[in-house]
């Protein structure tokens, strides 16, 4: 029987836990939160088939780690599992801790585990599109990737830190950091979500896309925003955010050659996003455990084959949406 351990037990941790139970029944699931009451609210809540965990402690028993706690918390346990040999899969999307958790990579090859970072929505399956659509160019040469909604309370924090911090965009070979809440572009992404106005900020996107392609030129990330959104983002939030955001969707696009012809191709999808980050991370943790993974710590742009992740996801009810002909930047 797989030991999994999934520290976090708000909107997105608890929906893992659901469905790693109800994925296959050799799985024992322990729930770990600071918060000891929300674990044990969950436990309950799932008949006691999950066990309620404390502490930071792994060992050898444990098959994987799922972090799914706040951003900026998850790189310090994900250091801890790989110092224990546990392969990770992360959902954080916070500029800064992707960097420390891709700073894993060696460590994570010398213990020949897997580290997935960033196993969300966006990024996430957004990675697994990029993958999945780049077989259709002999030549990537741009990818852009954009987003609309939050998931739970901590998503919509981070969501809302992000928007005012100073963004990180890929362009002709190098690093570039953009003003925050710059960029504003017209982007439309599947119904009934339809055009948003979106702008940069601090998103981990291009760290994990552009070691994945070689040769792109420009990798940008940006998120949707209202006008409010924009003036407050400097702000603490004025109100608390929600128990779990509304509806979301995201939009890869790119673009790149097939012989001498310039092509672009663009893909979305619509759901909840807390909804789709459990997706995500269940079917990444279960491809973990099966041994589909590689060791090392990247993103799901990084596994060579997307195909059966994608296929999995989509049993699950996650599936991409194509455009045909529409392009979000010009």
């Amino acid at each position: 029987m797989s030991h999994i351990v999934v520290f976090g037990a708000g909107a997105t941790g608890t929906r893992i836990a659901q469905q790693l139970l109800a994925s296959a029944p050799a799985i024992n699931v322990e729930v770990r939160d600071t918060r000891r009451e929300r674990s044990r609210q969950l436990v309950n809540t799932l008949g006691n088939r999950p066990e309620l965990g404390h502490g930071y402690h792994l060992d050898s028993s444990v098959d994987l780690a799922v972090i799914a706690t706040p951003a900026a918390g998850q790189a310090n346990l994900a250091r801890r599992a790989v110092h224990h040999g546990v392969p990770v899969v992360t959902t954080s999307n916070h500029l800064s801790e992707v960097r420390r958790l891709l700073a894993l990579h060696q460590e994570a090859l010398h213990n020949q585990i897997p580290v997935v970072v960033g196993a969300t929505f966006m990024p996430g399956f957004t990675c697994l599109i990029a993958r999945h659509g780049a077989a259709e160019l002999d030549q990537v040469d741009e990818i852009h990737v954009a987003k609309v909604g939050t998931g739970g309370p901590a998503c919509a924090r981070q969501h809302h830190q992000a928007l005012s911090s100073v963004g990180l965009d890929w362009r002709d070979g190098r690093w570039t950091s953009r003003a925050p809440g710059s960029g504003r572009e017209l982007a439309y992404f599947p119904d009934p979500i339809g055009g948003r106005d979106c702008y940069r900020g601090a998103l981990p996107d291009a760290l994990l896309l552009v070691p994945e392609f070689e040769g792109v030129q420009r990798v940008t990330a940006r998120m949707a925003a209202t006008r409010r959104d924009r003036l407050t983002s400097p702000l603490p939030m004025l109100r608390p955010p929600h128990a779990e955001g509304g509806l979301g969707a995201v939009r890869v696009e790119l673009r790149g050659k097939v012989g001498i012809e310039r092509r672009v191709v663009v893909f979305g999808a619509v759901e909840r996003p807390a909804s789709a980050a459990a997706v995500v991370a269940v079917s990444t943790s279960l491809a973990v455990l099966r041994g589909d993974c590689p060791a090392g710590a990247y993103g799901l742009a990084g596994v060579a084959d997307p195909l059966p992740l994608l296929n999995d996801i989509a049993d699950r009810g996650l599936r991409p949406l194509r455009f045909e002909g529409v392009s979000m930047y010009y």
